[in-house]
């Protein structure tokens, strides 16, 4: 997706990463390889990046609304790790959030570890 930094970009590959015959997450990527990211936010303890999604995209319609949060991190300058969210809203890629437990976001990302938050892996809403 255009506009997002390196940790952005493996957190949302890694987020719709799956079996690919996942008819939702091969949706969503496809989304995903047409956005472009709209608006990032810094909170002080994350972010928010807020996408683009071109009209053309295919949508989902059948539960067009859901979060998929099973990616953690581990990242240089934060004792706690990350966690993140990416929210689906009317079908379409909306926003991913960043967070950190309960510490400063670091000023720059150096070197990150990301892994599931359990296996197996959390079906998303099938279509």
């Amino acid at each position: 997706m255009e506009g997002l930094n390196d940790l952005e970009h493996a957190v949302l590959d890694m987020l719709l990463s799956g079996s690919g015959d996942d008819p939702v997450l091969a949706v969503l990527r496809e989304q995903a390889s047409a956005a472009r990211l709209a608006r990032r936010e810094r909170t002080g303890v994350g972010f928010f990046c807020s996408f683009e999604v071109p009209s053309e995209a295919p949508t989902i319609v059948e539960h067009p609304n859901f979060e998929i949060s099973d990616v953690e991190a581990e990242l240089e300058g934060l004792k706690h790790g990350a966690g993140f969210v990416l929210f689906v809203r009317d079908g379409r890629l909306d926003m991913l959030e960043g967070f950190s437990y309960d510490e400063p976001w670091p000023t720059e990302i150096g070197n990150f570890r990301l892994a599931y938050s359990s296996e197996p892996r959390v079906r998303v809403p099938s279509l």
